[in-house]
């Protein structure tokens, strides 16, 4: 009998990826790209959690749809400058001696978003509109990151559908095959040539990473921010994983002898990021009250009502709370 693990390989020879024609379709004049599907179906799973997990934490249901009509579109922005400016600046502006493509630069539907720079002006606009409602942003990128890093799983299935960012040439049975004729494809490599599916690798990363958030949270009741920073902690040990295995353009940055793809440093600078901030939020915050999902002042005033007519309620028998009776003419002052 032919053991498992070679009847397994036989099965699974290599991963095939998608033919051109699928990575986009028509309906009349509109072109869908399947890129998109993908980061659209993640952006609706990810506000799905964050409204689910606001509700849970008391936070106002209506918040929800007005923080990412903010943090979507600069998350969306920030990936893309991101991509343009840090991943290939020389294919877009046409540096040593290449040709400019600047008319690509907003076609995000093509592919090139970058996590990092989506992430940080994600949490701008969230910030910003945390503001204009009068909730605590650590409050909502608690409520969010789960569902954030979902979405960061569908995305990677928009790079597999335009067969880019995969890994370095591999003989393992669950190689990524890339069309020879693809702009991606490595040159000097020969047709057949399988590569490391870093997309599928990050994708399970990251739905492994939504499982341990959602645990840790549901043990240690998570407050203060404490899970973006793990969120943060997390992504970036994953990333810097992957950045050992990618081979798609990418500047290679020197620092004290050490020359790294600039991703990999900037996922080990969310790393350092990730460990202090948790470790700030757990040491010096956590034993804190919880200041609640509303900035100060920001209340609804009906808690601020209720809570005012709970301090004036008399006792069962009819006098006030001790701590509003005076004392007695003859005691002692204090």
């Amino acid at each position: 009998m032919m053991p498992l693990a070679v009847a397994g390989a036989n099965i699974l020879a290599s991963i095939p990826s998608p033919p051109s024609e699928f990575s986009k379709f028509s309906i009349g004049p509109l072109t869908i790209h399947a890129y998109a599907i993908c980061i659209m179906i993640g952006i609706i799973a990810a506000m799905w959690i964050a409204s689910r997990r606001w509700r849970a934490k008391g936070g106002p249901e209506d918040v929800v749809w007005d923080i990412c009509i903010w943090a979507i579109p600069f998350g969306i922005v920030g990936g893309r400058l991101y991509h343009v400016l840090v991943t290939d600046p020389e294919y877009y502006f046409g540096l040593q001696g290449q040709s400019a493509h600047l008319s690509e630069i907003p076609q995000i539907w093509a592919g090139g978003l970058g996590i990092m720079g989506a992430i940080s002006l994600g949490s701008l606009g969230a910030w910003i509109a945390c503001r204009r409602a009068g909730v605590r942003l650590s409050a909502f990128l608690d409520a969010a990151v789960p569902g954030v890093l979902l979405a960061q799983a569908f995305g990677r299935w928009g790079n597999w559908f335009n067969q880019e960012l995969f890994g370095k040439p591999t003989t393992l049975p669950w190689g990524l095959e890339i069309d020879p004729n693809s702009y991606n494809f490595p040159p000097g490599l020969p047709a057949g040539t399988l590569f490391q599916p870093t997309f599928l690798y990050e994708f399970l990363w990251n739905v492994a990473g939504v499982f341990l958030l959602l645990a840790l949270d549901r043990k240690f009741k998570l407050r203060r921010a404490s899970l973006f920073w793990t969120y943060i902690l997390w992504y970036g040990i994953g990333r810097t994983i992957m950045e050992t295995m990618r081979i798609d353009a990418a500047d290679t940055i020197t620092i004290l002898g050490i020359g790294l793809r600039v991703h990999m440093w900037l996922a080990i600078v969310m790393i350092i990021m990730g460990a202090i901030g948790l470790a700030f939020v757990l040491i010096r915050l956590r034993p804190l009250p919880d200041p609640g999902v509303y900035l100060k002042g920001r209340e609804p005033k009906a808690e601020v009502a209720a809570g005012t007519t709970e301090a004036e309620e008399p006792t069962k028998d009819g006098s006030k709370p001790a701590d509003e009776q005076k004392p007695p003419a003859d005691g002692p002052a204090s």
